[in-house]
């Protein structure tokens, strides 16, 4: 059974990029830890939310990347200084 998450962010209209480059710069630490499925950073399509999903071969799996994030800043809650409002995040199980 895998495990993901969905999240949308809200980065101020003048940090989109620097939002979205910090994005992927998570997502490719992401791509080389143990467990990791894949990892997507997309955009919607009025520009107003970045979207980030990740699927992970456990919870525990997600876990540890998660603590990797966190070192990196980057956490699966909280806020960024580039943020305008809270971040959503959904937690998936595959079925």
């Amino acid at each position: 059974m895998s495990f993901g998450f969905v999240a949308f962010h809200y980065p101020a209209p003048e940090h989109v990029d620097a939002f979205l480059a910090e994005c992927h710069q998570v997502a490719e630490a992401m791509r080389r830890q143990p467990g990791f499925e894949s990892v997507g950073v997309w955009v919607t399509p009025d520009g107003d939310a970045v979207v980030t999903t990740g699927a992970f071969e456990s919870e525990e799996a997600f876990l540890a990347t998660a603590e990797l994030a966190r070192e990196m800043d980057a956490t699966p809650d909280g806020l960024s200084d580039l943020e305008v409002r809270p971040r959503e995040v959904h937690f998936l199980v595959s079925r």
